[in-house]
Formats: C-alpha cells, structure tokens, sequence
C-alpha cells in the first residue's frame, strides 16, 4: 500500500473499496473480504443505506479499528439536522470518522460543512472532504468556511484526469483529489484502447490494473467497488509495479475532457434534495 500526507498530517491510504449501490449485507461480506485482503480503505455513504452493513463487516473482519481508514458522506437532506453526524457515527458502530464528506454541493451545504467543521474540531472527524463540487460553490464553501477540506471526490479516470480542477484548486490547497468511476464506469472503449493491453502484457496484470496503477501515481485515491472477492484482491495488488514517465504521459494524453456523470447543478438541486435515505432498512 503506497499512502498520502493530508493537509491536516493525517495520513491517508491511496486504494481501498468502495459500496456503491451494495446492499447492507452485500457491503458487509465486501468490506470484510477487502480487509481480510489488506485493504484499510473503506467508502461508504449516507445515501448508499449500507452503513450498518459497513460497521458490520469491519467487526467481522476481525481488524482493529484504528487500522481502518473509514469513509463515509452526509447526505444534502441532513445537513441541517443536529444529530446528523452522531447518527452516522452510531450507524457505522464508531466513535469517529476518518474522513467525512459533504456528498453533494446542493440545498444547505454550507450549514453542513460548518457542521463538519464543528465534528472536526471535537476530534469526532480526522479529516474533512467535499464531493461533487462545482467550481463556484466550491470556491464558496473556501470563502466561507474557516477549514479548507484535505480531500475532494469526483469523476476522474484517463479520459477525464481533472487536470483543470487540479490546477486550479487542489493543488494551491494542497488538496487529495479521490476518484469515483476511475475505470471509466465499465465503458469498454476505454478499458480496451490498445495502450492498456500493451502495458497488461507487459507487466502482468490486467488492464484495470494498469488504469488503477496510473491514478496512483498521478497522486489520485481510488476506491473501486467490486462484490467479488478475486477482483477485490486483484483491484489491490497493484502497488508491485511502477509505470515509466513515458507510459504515464502516453495514458494522460487519452484525455478527452469526457464524463459520465452529466447531471446539472439545477437537477442535482431538484433531485437530491428530495431524497432522504431509508436509514431503518438497513438491519
């Protein structure tokens, strides 16, 4: 496992699973296999309803608990409630969180951010993110916020780097850019161009492991979510192998300033904010 330094000194690792669209007993076996596995990464979610299944597996997986890097998200129709965070904590069966993100930058996210904020500074939060975020109503979280976040979550794969984003914002902040869909969503196009089965061939691994290996080392935290326990270990075992400068720069000139995730902040606003998770399905 290779780790990052947050800005705050908390150290972070650079792979680890994430339970997107899993069930709660489906993110518990995950979570267990992942850390079984060496993982000590593990995402989850307000929204994704599995965080019970989470905590679950982490106890189950027989792991302490400070060797567990545990991230979650609050959801826009909480952030104003009091208990929001408290309750996230006793869904996850934990008494902190390592890094805690606002999940979408839509309805009162400036109240949940200082809420973060207020988490962070009793030692309940160890490092702060924000996930989704726009440039403006991120340089509004910026202004109006007394702590800048360590982390931001976001579309990142090769043929959508955020190079902009990251010269821009994360990298005078000194900010970690963690990818959500770093294998491009499943788009076999990009899965398939020719250079990711030249360098599989040549160093063993598969082509997801390739991709995987050029977002380390161009400084981004992966999460991949997988059900199944061969591709959990395999998503992992890509810290035994370094791509050339030539290689990487090869892969980053596939950038073609293309997402997946097209949704607009007005129908972002309309949609999540209308959304309230089913917290008590999750048993």
């Amino acid at each position: 496992m290779e780790y990052l330094t947050l800005n705050n000194g908390v150290k972070m690792p650079m792979a680890g699973i994430g339970t997107f669209q899993m069930s709660p007993q489906e993110a518990q076996e995950a979570t267990s296999h992942a850390l079984k596995a060496g993982y000590s990464l593990i995402d989850t979610a307000n929204g994704y309803s599995n965080e019970r299944g989470v905590g679950r597996g982490i106890i189950g997986s027989g792991v302490r608990r400070e060797n567990v890097f545990l991230v979650t998200k609050l959801w826009p129709s909480v952030y104003e409630e009091e208990n929001a965070i408290n309750d996230t904590l006793a869904r996850l069966g934990t008494d902190y969180i390592d890094l805690l993100f606002l999940h979408q930058p839509v309805g009162a996210y400036i109240a949940g951010y200082k809420q973060i904020e207020r988490a962070y500074k009793e030692g309940r939060i160890r490092a702060i993110g924000l996930s989704n975020f726009p440039d403006e109503r991120f340089r509004r979280v910026m202004d109006e916020c007394e702590i800048a976040p360590q982390v931001v979550q976001v579309e990142a794969h090769p043929y959508y780097p955020q190079t902009e984003l990251k010269e821009k914002f994360l990298k005078p902040e000194d900010i970690v850019l963690m990818a959500w869909f770093p294998l491009g969503h499943g788009d076999q196009s990009l899965v398939n161009e020719p250079v990711f089965a030249r360098l599989a061939a040549k160093y063993g691994k598969s082509k997801a492991q390739i991709i995987l290996r050029w977002h380390i080392q161009m400084g981004h935290v992966v999460i991949p979510g997988s059900r199944n326990p061969e591709h959990i270990k395999a998503n992992i075992a890509i810290f035994d192998f370094t791509l050339t400068q030539d290689e990487m720069e090869e892969i980053s000139k596939m950038n073609k300033n293309t997402r997946y995730y097209n949704m607009s902040i007005e129908e972002a606003e309309e949609k999540y904010t209308a959304i309230r998770p089913d917290f008590n399905a999750q048993e």
